[in-house]
């Protein structure tokens, strides 16, 4: 691991993000993109789709402490990890969010990503 692990705060590099590999799992989609050399970085995300700002900062607890304890050891050196909150996300065992998560970097790492998204304008 060349630096430590640091949050991602600029908007900015959770739209660059968007443009990197997606791995979608029941609870979450994972983005990773490289950085250029900034060391281990990650986001988390969560619409207001999902349910109120309590479901959602229970959400976001969650998620963060998977990524501490999954980051060191399975992350992908130099890449930004963006972790988007889908529904049900909340209510999923923590243990098998963990293990979903620690299959999403695996397939990040081999860099088997999901097929990308249709441009927004032709989604209709």
């Amino acid at each position: 691991m060349s630096r430590s692990i640091t949050v991602l705060t600029r908007r900015a590099d959770f739209v660059a993000a968007n443009r990197g590999l997606r791995v979608a799992r029941p609870g979450f989609v994972l983005l990773s993109r490289p950085n250029g050399g900034h060391g281990i970085r990650y986001g988390i995300t969560v619409t207001k789709k999902i349910g109120n700002a309590v479901v959602r900062n229970r959400m976001k607890r969650r998620f963060r402490e998977l990524l501490r304890a999954a980051l060191p050891a399975g992350g992908l050196p130099d890449h930004d990890h963006v972790l988007i909150g889908r529904d049900g996300g909340v209510e999923r065992d923590f243990t098998l969010l963990g293990a979903e998560l620690a299959v999403a970097l695996e397939r990040a790492a081999a860099g088997k990503g999901d097929p990308p998204r249709k441009p927004r304008a032709a989604r209709r």
